[in-house]
């Protein structure tokens, strides 16, 4: 039997070097195709938020901020850049490895790869272009005053992100509060930490300066938390659930402190009679199923003129069963497994009560017959829907798709919002 592929063994990343956590927890790495355990991430608590955020702060006042914080645009952008390079160089590493923690397809994993570092190089240019912004004069009605713009860093960010896009999502939050001077503490999922590690090495390898960027992987109780809530972080970034989302926004809430939020969707998709169907088709299914419809902008929820629903719904049904659901690694993959199998148990239970409820599962639904392991589910297109069924209502995070037919534009506008 062939041995299971393993991730890099790595530890929690603080003030530019590897770290064991406080306690010595660590969590197991589970790929989904195979359910095997692959590695294991250091499982961080209070102890090593605390550790971070001080190695974050110290960073930020080094030599009174000209370091970092203060240090021109450019500067900051030397350091994107090598990041960027980096990336491009390990590629088809860093995409394996992704594949393996979350069952992303490999192909989009690699398109992910140069997203992460098409994001450091822009951010880099905005490094540069601050430069140039800073202390623009700003016109005022008396002469006696003179007054100019300064643009400064908030100071220490905690950064929170989710396990669907595990290092393009980061690097949306990292690149640009670096490039704007802010020193930060990321906080992976838990259920995919892994190639964010691997940016630590990146980091380390580039000589990137010591506390500005510091990594805690753990569970969200023990480490989300504690960073979502911690009096010496001044803003907080995060991307994932509505519940979690509040919990976030009131542990900030009484230091009055800067939250950005990207929570869950339930997007529309409205098809109207005019279409060229085979395209609208290939767009419909490609809003739902891209990413193993782990997507927090999925089109979910398909609107479809009453005219060509029948048409339409059979060349959908037609199209799912050509997509190749397997292995994230084996070629030509479009569909791989969801990430864990708490999400694989969510993900059928809510399919099973929209039977319950009524719906009609028109394709999918269930485990792929060829497949006798990992977290997979077909494609699934469920129709007969009311809307006020949980699986129209709540966001589902898989292959799921609801459709429900409409006859008039203000009937579609309706069912559009009404989320």
């Amino acid at each position: 039997m062939a041995t299971p592929a393993m991730v890099p063994l790595r530890q929690l990343f603080v003030d530019g070097e590897g770290r064991p956590p406080a306690q010595g927890r660590r969590l197991p790495v589970v790929n989904p195709t195979t359910e095997a355990h692959i590695g294991e991430i250091p499982a961080g608590t209070a102890e090593d938020v605390d550790a971070a955020v001080a190695a974050a702060r110290a960073a930020l006042k080094r030599n009174r901020g000209r370091d970092w914080a203060r240090a021109p645009g450019a500067v900051r952008a030397k350091y994107l850049r090598a990041i960027a390079a980096k990336v491009i160089e390990r590629k088809p590493e860093l995409a394996k490895l992704e594949a393996l923690d979350c069952g992303k397809p490999y192909d989009e994993a690699v398109w992910d790869m140069d997203d992460v570092a098409g994001c450091f190089e822009y951010f880099a240019d905005q490094a540069e272009a601050l430069d140039k912004r800073q202390n623009s004069p700003v016109s005022l009605p008396m002469e006696t005053f003179k007054c100019h713009l300064r643009r400064e860093p908030i100071g220490v960010v905690g950064l929170i992100t989710p396990w669907n896009y595990p290092l393009l999502m980061a690097t949306w939050k990292v690149a640009p509060a670096l490039a704007a001077g802010c020193t930060a503490v990321l906080k992976p999922s838990e259920l995919a930490s892994v190639t964010c590690l691997e940016l630590a090495d990146i980091c380390k390898e580039v000589g990137l300066p010591s506390g500005v960027l510091n990594i805690v992987t753990g569970l969200g109780p023990d480490a989300g938390a504690p960073l979502s809530g911690h009096p010496d972080v001044d803003k907080v970034a995060f991307t994932g659930s509505f519940e979690t989302g509040k919990k976030i926004m009131a542990a900030a809430a009484p230091m009055v402190k800067p939250v950005t939020l990207e929570l869950g969707g339930k997007s529309p998709i409205v098809v109207f009679d005019d279409v060229d169907i085979d395209k609208a088709v290939e767009w419909t299914l490609f809003g739902c199923f891209w990413t193993n419809g782990q997507i927090c902008s999925a089109t979910s929820r398909l609107l479809i003129h009453t005219k060509i629903a029948k048409e339409f719904n059979e060349r959908m049904v037609a199209w799912a069963k050509n997509i190749k659901v397997s292995d994230p690694l084996e070629e030509g993959c479009r569909l791989g497994p969801v990430v864990s199998e708490g999400q694989y148990e969510k993900i059928k239970k809510f399919i099973s009560n929209a039977k319950s409820e009524g719906a009609t599962i028109l394709t999918g639904g269930v485990r792929p017959a060829h497949l006798e392991k990992g977290f997979f589910i077909e494609p699934t297109i469920i129709t007969d829907i009311t809307t006020s069924m949980e699986i129209w209502r709540e966001e589902v995070f898989g292959p799921v798709l609801c459709v429900k037919e409409f006859s008039t534009e203000d009937e579609a506008i309706e069912l559009a919002n009404d989320t």
